[in-house]
């Protein structure tokens, strides 16, 4: 009588990363309609940058005489002489609106953090009205709240101040919105609660868990905030009424306002919109790293 032989299955092998990634290659359909809306949404967006780039290496004389898109050499002698109006006035704006820009986003986000932990880990009273005014003032325009501002502002003898415009831009509606949806999302529960377990307060807990697991939500709101401020214009201009205080949005448009008589000034306001997008790029691409979607990755291990 014959016995017979069991053979052990040979266990399959797992397929390597690098083939994995290149079956998830294979298996993806390139659809060339959405290529192509692609490329020219991106045209869209960048062809203002270009022109820009262009107008700023012009002269006076060649910026209305010659082809739109052909560039000159004058870009170095535009900054010089932009750097020279009025003993560098011109930087004296970017100075005010990094401030501006800075101070405001990282107060904002800040309260933002806290107000919308608050509304995503607390119970209490009115939360859900307190929640439904804060979605009611996202849909609220900022310019139509500048003119209240200013008259609240004007009756404390505040107008015409870095505060003036420093005040109005630590609030956000959207920002707290944001942190809301963040908080409730990134930071579970239980890690509050194993926190307090272990001896942590509401202050600790905030700072020292759910601000961490929140960073990411985080730079988005002070990325928001911080474009948002640097490109104000009605805020500051309406506020503000020496020109030393003012940002780079209030002290262009006062030079554009020049070149009806100046022809000159059309090019320092050219070349001075080019140098002022030059810190959100680079700010930009130094954020960039934290834009994650795990939210709470590293948060809660098994």
């Amino acid at each position: 009588m014959s016995t017979a032989t069991a053979v052990p299955a040979v266990p399959a092998t797992a397929p390597s990363p690098a083939a994995a990634r290149r079956r998830g290659r294979g298996n993806r359909r390139i659809s060339p309609a959405a290529t192509i809306l692609l490329l020219l949404g991106a045209m869209y967006c960048l062809f203002p940058v270009l022109w820009v780039l262009i107008a700023s290496s012009k002269s006076s004389g060649e910026l209305f005489s010659t082809f739109t898109l052909k560039p000159s050499s004058h870009l170095f002698d535009n900054i010089r002489d932009l750097s020279n109006y009025r003993d560098g006035l011109y930087w004296r704006w970017m100075a005010n609106t990094a401030l501006y820009a800075g101070v405001g986003a990282v107060a904002s986000t800040f309260v933002s953090a806290m107000a919308g932990y608050a509304l995503a880990k607390y119970t209490f009273p009115g939360k859900r009205f307190v929640f439904n005014l804060i979605l009611a003032g996202v849909l609220v325009p900022g310019v139509i709240l500048a003119i209240p501002q200013y008259l609240l502002l004007a009756k404390v003898g505040m107008t015409n101040t870095y505060w003036s415009v420093l005040l109005p831009s630590m609030i956000t509606p959207y920002g707290i919105y944001l942190c809301r949806i963040f908080a409730a999302a990134a930071v579970p529960t239980e890690v509050l609660e194993a926190a307090r377990i272990d001896g942590a307060g509401d202050w600790r807990s905030f700072a020292g868990v759910a601000l961490p697991m929140m960073r990411s939500g985080l730079v988005t709101v002070f990325l928001f905030q911080f474009v948002a401020i640097w490109n104000n214009f009605m805020l500051p201009y309406i506020m503000l009424g020496d020109d030393k205080l003012y940002p780079l949005t209030v002290g262009l448009n006062g030079l554009l306002n020049q070149g009806a008589n100046q022809p000159s000034m059309y090019i320092a306001v050219v070349t001075g919109a080019l140098l002022s997008i030059i810190p959100l790029i680079v700010l930009f691409l130094a954020l960039q790293r934290y834009w994650r979607v795990d939210l709470g990755a590293g948060a809660v291990k098994a």
